[in-house]
């Protein structure tokens, strides 16, 4: 196994008298697709949240590429290589598709600010609108590129928060629930594209899903939580074969099938 990208070490996180996540260990290998499963109310979002630095940790310690992040702040995350999308899609609907994705610029391009007009920025800017461009070919939104994300189907919506997400260029991308709610032919070009960004492109994902399809498809790696702890740990073969996760989320027809 490749050596740990992410890292989290005995991380709990309590809400008052309440245990979200309970010395929770996991490891992500660089260049690897990681998922994290389990029922509603296992404490998945939450250790996306932690990491993500949106909740913080009431013991243990989150590392990224050799460093301590579990004291940094939300927005210095994107500057270290990371970026996420949100199970509750996070987009601009007044705005359009590129200027959602052109948004993410910030973190990729250096003094690049879609609203500070009037500064010395032309070329960042043209250089900000190519690579956005190749972003939303890349997840089939070009023909929508001046269509306001407001106006875009579920599915589309889906794509622009992962185009946004790659704008910021990350190395370790997380993403939340990437395939709910969509349809089987959107979830095979999901399964294409996430693919693709590992093997090819070298980013590092670890994304939480429902959906198994999906999940045993193309994670190399599965972590399973429940009631705040880790219960398994595998490739997608050996998780499935496990009977406390039969128990207590894929069912007994599922590891049949």
């Amino acid at each position: 196994m490749s050596e740990a990208y992410l890292s989290l070490k005995d991380v709990t996180v309590r809400f008052g008298g309440l245990t979200a996540l309970d010395s929770f260990s996991m490891d992500v290998a660089k260049g690897s697709i990681t998922a994290l499963i389990g029922p509603n109310g296992a404490g998945k979002s939450t250790a996306f949240n932690a990491i993500s630095r949106f909740y913080s940790i009431a013991e243990g310690s989150i590392t990224f590429d050799g460093a301590e992040i579990s004291r940094s702040a939300p927005d210095a995350l994107p500057k270290l290589g990371i970026a996420r999308t949100f199970q509750n899609i996070e987009i601009c609907g007044r705005l359009t598709v590129i200027e959602n994705v052109l948004i993410g610029m910030n973190a990729r391009i250096p003094g690049y600010n879609p609203f500070l007009p009037g500064r010395r920025r032309a070329e960042a800017e043209a250089e900000a609108i190519r690579a956005a461009d190749a972003l939303l070919d890349r997840t089939g939104l070009s023909k929508l590129r001046n269509t306001r994300a407001a106006e875009l189907d579920f599915g589309h919506q889906k794509m622009l928060d992962l185009a946004r997400a790659l704008a910021c260029k990350p190395t370790l991308l997380l993403l939340d629930e990437p395939a709910a709610g969509l349809r089987n032919r959107e979830i095979a070009a999901l399964d294409e594209l996430l693919t693709d960004l590992c093997r090819n492109q070298g980013i590092t994902i670890l994304l939480v899903e429902h959906v198994m399809q999906l999940v045993m498809a193309i994670a190399d790696r599965i972590t399973v939580l429940n009631f705040g702890r880790k219960i398994a740990e595998g490739q997608p073969a050996e998780v499935r074969a496990d009977a406390q996760v039969v128990e207590a989320y894929l069912g007994s027809g599922y590891a049949a099938g």
